[in-house]
């Protein structure tokens, strides 16, 4: 909440600054500049997608007009009647239909549209330019997650975060840009009969989306928790490594989570679809729900061959129905929306909505005083002027205990982005006394979490219904990593130590004695995880329509394409035959890229008829 000057009193009890400073001078510099600047500044404040951008919600010759200037066919029902499937407002004959703009469907249209076919993107979501951002948690979840950040299984077991804005999940994430692990695409090629994963093709997807996000490792300047969790390991003598990331060395920046203020965070709003805009050849139109996916009989076989999308939007107050025919479609929604879309269009396959995993993720954290605790201190660590909320969100990772060498199915070690809303969530409550005093070490607390690769799993019921049962081993690797994340935060000097579970249990390192210490990392380290007492969360949904080359254990075969109908072909986490283990960007931008050759072989075909 805000008040009339655009501050909140409890951000300095907190010692939390609220929107990025940066953000505000980029703001107040933009509004000063001259007319004969606006051109050269209106993409640096906007974005480079605008001119690529179509919104239905404008009266409808200027829609119909945008569209057609790209090359769109469209025909409009003139008809005052209410539109629908048989009588829709919009026809768009296109040559490729995306649903979603993320790190999956953002890579197909932008390479489908640089070969040159006429490609229109449907995003559920808004579009957040730049200057429009507010870089608030309460705003930004309204505007760029699902359902306002509000998801969890039905049983509340875990909270879930997932993107729903123009660029999906990378206009959110946190930069983490990791290859997909030697030892998955070894066990995808060989238990999943998935040549695709040890293939040079594959190796150069991953090249490929590398090089266009600009991924690098180097860290210039480490942001708070990551300083923790680097110092912690290298002083318990765990494995520390950097992560890759689609952001330049020096961007240090603790709100990405709250959209990108300036374009130094690539996700696809910052590459693929900037290549689709530039293209000439393609166009994205915001908040469109695809309703269904159609399709007609093959002459011959009866098979089903997908035609296109129907989709809705708001327009005027009520909601209206426009249709996009097309030679071939891509559905892109994401593990939580694409199992429903594909019932909805008419697909039996029992594999759809099944075998979904989560990577859920457990914390702890530690508080690091910005004062000297004791007289003899001469510096305090890390510097006094470092906050847990800003710098790079990820940086540095352990794999301490992620069985990379033995089974692959550990947990990983990492840190989290959590500004006060979320930070005040997550942390049990004890009484109101305690979480202000809580609150007030915000700044100063440092998480770090364990993220497991599970081979739990759950259904899909919809996108507002998921169920989801952690298995036995995901817990006892969960608590594994919890225990080194205790021994990390000490180790690295945190003065009090302690995790989310409802009891609330802490304990002041400094004092403690040896045994009291061990006492304390045991016990709270092996408590039970799967019984609703500690704070679960997801930040990455995956395999609820796996790849495989079996219809009868997958929804879809290697190349992407569903097994019950022709042409249509998906293009997000949903295809993971298994949980990955690590951030799934830059494992779903590859086989998107590799679908995308895929559907570039088809439409070659149909263009040479």
């Amino acid at each position: 909440q805000l008040d009339e000057s655009e501050e909140n009193c409890s951000w300095k009890a907190i010692g939390y600054c609220g929107p990025d400073p940066e953000f505000k001078a980029q703001l107040k510099n933009h509004f000063f500049h001259s007319e004969e600047d606006d051109a050269d500044n209106a993409e640096q404040a906007i974005g480079p997608l605008y001119k690529g951008l179509v919104h239905l919600n404008h009266p409808r010759d200027i829609t119909v007009d945008a569209l057609r200037r790209v090359g769109f066919h469209v025909s409009a029902n003139r008809r005052k009647s209410v539109a629908n499937l048989s009588s829709p407002s919009l026809v768009i004959q296109c040559d490729a239909v995306v649903v979603g703009s993320g790190s999956g469907g953002g890579v197909v249209a932008g390479i489908l549209a640089k070969a040159g076919y006429k490609v229109l993107v449907l995003e559920k979501g808004g579009y957040c330019a730049r200057n429009s951002l507010s870089l608030l948690e309460g705003p930004t979840m309204d505007q760029m997650y699902e359902s306002s950040g509000l998801v969890a299984t039905d049983d509340m077991s875990v909270f879930i975060l997932s993107g729903s804005t123009v660029g999906g999940g990378s206009a959110i994430n946190w930069s983490a840009s990791i290859k997909t692990p030697q030892h998955v695409c070894k066990e995808w090629c060989e238990k999943h009969e998935l040549e695709l994963f040890e293939s040079a093709m594959y190796r150069e997807a991953m090249d490929a989306v590398c090089e266009k996000m600009g991924v690098q490792s180097e860290v210039g300047e480490e942001g708070f928790n990551n300083a923790v969790l680097r110092k912690g390991c290298q002083e318990m003598g765990y494995p520390v490594s950097n992560i890759p990331r689609n952001s330049s060395a020096d961007h240090y920046c603790g709100w990405c989570c709250l959209g990108c203020k300036d374009g130094k965070k690539k996700g696809t709003s910052e590459t693929w679809l900037v290549d689709l805009v530039k293209s000439g050849n393609g166009a994205i139109l915001p908040g469109c729900t695809a309703m269904k996916v159609l399709h007609k009989k093959k002459k011959g076989s009866g098979e089903k061959v997908a035609r296109g999308v129907v989709f809705e939007f708001e327009y005027k107050g009520s909601k209206d129905i426009c249709v996009v025919e097309s030679k071939v479609t891509i559905v892109a929604c994401g593990a939580l929306n694409t199992p429903a879309l594909l019932k909805r269009s008419g697909l039996r396959n029992n594999n759809i909505g099944r075998n979904l995993h989560l990577h859920p993720v457990v914390m702890a954290w530690g508080y690091f005083p910005d004062a000297p605790v004791d007289s003899g201190a001469s510096e305090v660590w890390p510097e006094k002027w470092k906050k847990s909320y800003e710098g790079g969100i990820m940086t540095a990772m352990s794999s301490v205990v992620g069985e990379f060498d033995k089974s692959g199915y550990g947990a990983v070690i990492q840190t989290p982005a959590l500004h006060p809303g979320t930070f005040s969530i997550v942390m049990p409550w004890l009484s109101g006394s305690d979480i202000k005093n809580r609150m007030r070490k915000f700044s100063r607390t440092a998480h770090i979490f364990a993220l497991a690769r599970d081979q739990g799993s759950g259904n899909v019921h919809s996108p507002s219904n998921i169920s989801y049962q952690m298995g036995d081993l995901d817990e006892e690797n969960l608590q594994k990593g919890i225990d080194k994340v205790l021994r990390i935060l000490a180790a690295a000097g945190a003065e009090e130590i302690g995790t989310h579970h409802n009891k609330g249990k802490t304990i002041n390192v400094k004092k403690a004695s040896y045994h009291e210490f061990e006492k304390f990392v045991t016990k709270e380290s092996s408590r039970p995880i799967k019984d609703l007492s500690t704070p679960v969360c997801s930040a990455h949904q995956m395999g609820s329509c796996r790849m495989g080359s079996d219809p009868t254990q997958s929804a879809v075969k290697q190349t992407g394409e569903t097994w019950e109908m022709e042409g249509l072909y998906v293009a997000d986490t949903s295809v993971f035959p298994t949980a990955l283990g690590v951030n799934p960007m830059v494992t779903v931008q590859s086989i998107a890229y590799c679908t995308a050759q895929s559907v570039l072989h088809v439409l070659k075909r149909k263009r040479s008829k």
